[in-house]
């Protein structure tokens, strides 16, 4: 709602002055005429205009395009008795900011077509006094043709830009959900990792520590490294997602299956050759993923890693020889699966999981070419 002292046209290139002035000018115009009558008619009518101008802003519907109907009704009277011109101009901002266009360019036609009619007659009936403001008049003729579409050019493109700013704090706030659920996805696969060896080593240093103290504690030792490094990877996530080699994440995989006891088999070549460093840390995150699973759920003596890499795709295979995963559905639970597709989603990789005698899980990303420093020289 636009309060009672913002009426005035706004941007429009006039002084807020001049309007107050035009607001004024009316009341010369009348105290003019010699007749009480002819002055008590057309102090009302300015105080109707002003009033039914108020109340174009406050309403609505069809009670909004009575009250302009009234308003212009009252600037023909002005122009026709008085050779007052001017409420036109108050006119012309009023309907340029009506925002439904149909009723904009009707309002608009009867507007400009009541304004050069009531002009024209103006001349025929009004003295000298309405012909030495011809030029005013005319530059008024002008404005009604013209500051109409500039206000409702004006208030449109306010309310896209509105309109932008709210898409632009709902992609923050989206932006802000994502960064979340990244780190969340992050910490679960950097600490889950981690805090499962902790236990598998806790575990055989307890069952140990009576039956062999040494290796007990080189267990506690291994216990006290994994939780520097825990720690790092942590300190590491939070200022910056590090990037992670697929080769470097097998090392920790040979660890943490070690611990669990279970045997480990590796076929094809973790050195991935021109693989962008985004897609290398996305299978890492997976295999990590993987084989922390494999070691909580499938109770497996062995599990193997498949690497391949052709020209069309990268493929990951996890196979196991445990309990298997029954009743497998689609969208896939958990916190470890979902995380895993939403990560593949980023590289256009693909998941599925097969299980009869153990399990398989298959990740499949489509091979990105990367440009080497010597064939961009070339």
């Amino acid at each position: 709602m636009r309060n009672w002292y913002n009426i005035f046209p706004r941007n429009t290139g006039l002084n807020i002055y001049i309007w107050i002035i035009f607001c004024m000018l009316p009341f010369y115009f009348i105290f003019r005429s010699s007749g009480l009558t002819d002055i008590l008619i057309g102090v009302t009518m300015i105080f109707l205009f002003f009033i039914s101008y108020r109340l174009t802003f406050l309403t609505k519907g069809w009670l909004n395009y009575l009250w302009v109907g009234i308003a212009i009704a009252i600037s023909i009277a002005m122009t026709v008795l008085f050779g007052f011109v001017y409420f036109a101009l108050f006119l012309a901002f009023m309907v340029g900011n009506v925002q439904n266009k149909a009723g904009f360019f009707t309002l608009y036609g009867v507007l400009v077509l009541t304004t050069i009619a009531t002009v024209n007659i103006a001349f025929f009936t009004q003295d000298e006094l309405f012909f030495s403001q011809f030029p005013f008049v005319l530059i008024s003729v002008i404005g009604v043709i013209l500051l109409p579409f500039n206000s409702y050019n004006r208030n449109k493109r306010e309310k896209l830009e509105g309109q932008l700013d709210d898409a632009n704090k709902r992609i923050s706030q989206l932006i802000v959900i994502e960064e979340r659920q990244r780190i969340a996805r992050d910490l679960h696969d950097t600490l889950g990792q981690k805090l499962s060896l902790i236990g598998l080593k806790s575990d055989l240093a307890g069952k140990l520590v009576s039956v062999n103290p040494e290796t007990a504690k080189h267990e506690i030792q291994d216990i006290n490294q994994t939780a520097r490094t825990a720690l790092k990877e942590v300190r590491e996530l939070v200022s910056d997602m590090r990037g992670t080699k697929l080769e470097d994440e097998l090392v920790r995989v040979k660890q943490i299956l070690a611990a669990a006891q279970i045997k480990f088999s590796l076929e094809g070549s973790p050195a991935l050759q021109n693989t962008p460093i985004l897609v290398e840390n996305v299978l890492s995150m997976c295999l990590k993923e993987a084989v922390t699973n494999v070691v909580k759920h499938s109770q497996a003596e062995a599990c193997s890693v498949v690497i391949e890499q052709t020209s069309k795709e990268l493929i990951l295979k996890v196979t196991d020889d445990g309990v298997g995963i029954k009743n497998i559905s689609y969208p896939y639970t958990g916190n470890g699966l979902i995380g895993m597709e939403e990560r593949l989603e980023f590289v256009n990789g693909s998941m599925e999981i097969e299980s009869s005698i153990g399990t398989s899980l298959i990740i499949r990303v489509p091979s990105v070419i990367k440009q080497t420093k010597q064939e961009g020289l070339e």
